[in-house]
């Protein structure tokens, strides 16, 4: 008798492939992002869309705030439009980063959302940074906070 795991077969490799490649054009990890701001390579730019307050308690170091209800073309207009724009919120149980990725593409803008948001980040073991400026800003990110 197959387990739940094996009662639906697993996909072909090229079907595999396909999905897993097109999932990886639309989102990165804490670890992907970490290490690039780390290295000081980040070619992003990293926004925590939570409110003001959310990101005041603590965010990713480097990351501007730029609340999911605020996202505008006027907003965005000092970073160019090619700049790929990565976005997060408090995590796995919010949808804020798939509201804000939506409204970011609807303007025209390459982005990705960075999966497990502030919970991840945390999870990881990673710094955060408490107050209203970003702390140790990537350089794309420069002008938005």
């Amino acid at each position: 008798m197959p387990t739940e795991v094996t009662a639906v077969p697993a996909a072909a490799s090229a079907e595999a492939e396909r999905h897993f490649a097109a999932k990886l054009a639309f989102e990165t990890d804490c670890d992907d992002v970490h290490t690039a701001l780390a290295a000081g390579t980040a070619d992003f730019a990293l926004f925590d869309v939570r409110g003001a307050t959310a990101y005041a308690r603590g965010h990713v170091p480097g990351a501007a705030n730029l609340p999911r209800r605020s996202i505008s073309a006027e907003r965005l207009a000092e970073i160019p439009p090619t700049t790929l724009l990565v976005v997060y919120c408090a995590g796995p149980h919010c949808n804020g980063a798939d509201k804000a990725a939506l409204a970011l593409a609807r303007l025209g803008r390459p982005v990705k959302i960075m999966i497990g948001g502030m919970t991840g980040w945390v999870d990881e073991g990673f710094a955060v940074v408490a107050g209203d400026a970003p702390g140790g800003l990537a350089p794309a990110s420069r002008g938005l906070s």
